[in-house]
C-alpha cells in the first residue's frame, strides 16, 4: 500500500539525515510502502533502496534520553544479552523515528501455517522455547539502567487487567450489566490473581505469541517487546503454548511444557515440583487467556476492528476445559460460563 505523499516526504527527510550521519551513505531510497498496522498506534513503513530494504517505525515524538525510551531502551538490553531482536539502524526520537531491519512478513503463525507433522511442528517450538529460555535466565543483576523493567506482574496489576475483561467483554460486548454476577467473579478471580502474583520472576518478554515472533533466514526474532516487565516465567510460557490465534498439539504442548521445566533452575521458578508448576500453569492460563478475550473487545470497541473477535470462541474453550475436573475453578467456571452461554 503506497503511503500519502505527506507521508513519503517525511520519511524521506528522515532517511536523508541518517545518510547524514554516514549511515547508510551509499544507498539511494528508491520505494516507500505503508505496511499494515499492528494493534498499537505505532506506523510501519517498508522503504527500499538499490541495495537492501529496511522497516521505518513512526511513533509519537520523545524528547528524553535512549535509556527512558519504551522501546529502545528494552531493545537495547535485551540485544546485549543477546536475545534475538530487530536490530536498530538509526533513530530520532524527537521525530518518533526508527529505523530498523527488515524482518520480511513471515511471521511464526504463518510459518505453522505449512507445517505438515506434528514433529515439524514440535521442532519450531523447541527452538523459540530455547531461547525463551535464554530470556528467562538473564539475572535480575544485568538490569543496570534504572529505568528497565520498573513494572511487575503484582496482584493488583492481575486484578486491573481482570475487571478490563469484565469491562469490554461483559458490559460492551455480552451487554451484560448484572452487577451481583461481576462481584461473584471478581471474588472468584482473586485468589487465583494472589497465588500468581506470590511467586518468584523473571523478565516476561509480555506478549509472547505466534503474531509477535518474525521468522528470517530460519531464525526466530522477537517483536514488540517494549511492555516487558517482571513476571511468573508461566507468563510467556502460556503465551506461547496457549495462544489464541493456533491451536498447537496437545501432546507437543505437553512435551514443550515439560521440556522447559526440566530446563529451567529451579532456582529460578521457584516450583519444587512439576505438578506445582503445572498448578501454576494453569491459573496462568486462565488470567492470560481471558485478558486476552477483554483485548479482543477492547480493539473492536475503540478502533471497529472486528479481526481480533473470531478467537474469543476458542479462547473461553480453552479457559473452560482448564476448569474442567479441577475443583478449585467450579465455582468461577459455573459463574462465569453460564453468563457466556446465555449470551
Amino acid at each position: 500500500m503506497k503511503p500519502e505523499q505527506t507521508e513519503r516526504f517525511f520519511i524521506e527527510e528522515l532517511f536523508n539525515k541518517t545518510q547524514d550521519k554516514n549511515i547508510l551513505k551509499e544507498e539511494k531510497l528508491e520505494e516507500v510502502d505503508k505496511l499494515t498496522g499492528d494493534a498499537s498506534t505505532r506506523r510501519y513503513y517498508r522503504i527500499f533502496t538499490n541495495r537492501d530494504s529496511y522497516v521505518v517505525c513512526l511513533d509519537n515524538p520523545f524528547d528524553e534520553e535512549i535509556e527512558k525510551h519504551p522501546f529502545m531502551s528494552v531493545q537495547q538490553f535485551l540485544e546485549q544479552n543477546h536475545v534475538r531482536v530487530p536490530e536498530i539502524m538509526d533513530h530520532n526520537l524527537s521525530r518518533g523515528y526508527l529505523l530498523e531491519e527488515d524482518l520480511g512478513n513471515e511471521t511464526l503463525l504463518q510459518k505453522l501455517s505449512a507445517t505438515t507433522s506434528t514433529e515439524e511442528e514440535f521442532r519450531v517450538y523447541k527452538v523459540i522455547i530455547d531461547q525463551l529460555l535464554e530470556l528467562h535466565r538473564i539475572p535480575q543483576s544485568k538490569v543496570i539502567n534504572p529505568n528497565l523493567f520498573k513494572l511487575k506482574f503484582d496482584h493488583q496489576k492481575f486484578m486491573d487487567e481482570t475487571l478490563f475483561t469484565f469491562k469490554y467483554f461483559f458490559n460492551f460486548f455480552n451487554k451484560c450489566q448484572d452487577e451481583d454476577l461481576l462481584k461473584g467473579l471478581e471474588a472468584e478471580f482473586e485468589p487465583i490473581m494472589k497465588r500468581l502474583a506470590e511467586q518468584k520472576m523473571v523478565i516476561t518478554h509480555r506478549d509472547f505469541h505466534s503474531r509477535n515472533i518474525m521468522v528470517k533466514k530460519g531464525k526466530y526474532i522477537f517483536i514488540d517487546f517494549q511492555d516487558a516487565r517482571w513476571g511468573i516465567p508461566q507468563y510467556d510460557l502460556v503465551s506461547l503454548l496457549e495462544d489464541c490465534y493456533y491451536d498447537l498439539k496437545e501432546e507437543n504442548r505437553q512435551k514443550l511444557k515439560r521440556y522447559y521445566f526440566d530446563n529451567l533452575d529451579p532456582a529460578i521458578h521457584g516450583q519444587k515440583t512439576y505438578e506445582e508448576f503445572e498448578s501454576l500453569y494453569q491459573d496462568m492460563l486462565i488470567q492470560r487467556v481471558f485478558k486476552a478475550v477483554g483485548s479482543f473487545c477492547y480493539i473492536y470497541n475503540w478502533r471497529k476492528d472486528d479481526r481480533y473477535l473470531k478467537y474469543i470462541g476458542f479462547a473461553m474453550e480453552k479457559i473452560r476445559k482448564t476448569m474442567m475436573d479441577n475443583p478449585k475453578y467450579t465455582n468461577l467456571q459455573k459463574l462465569l460460563f453460564q453468563n457466556y452461554y446465555a449470551n
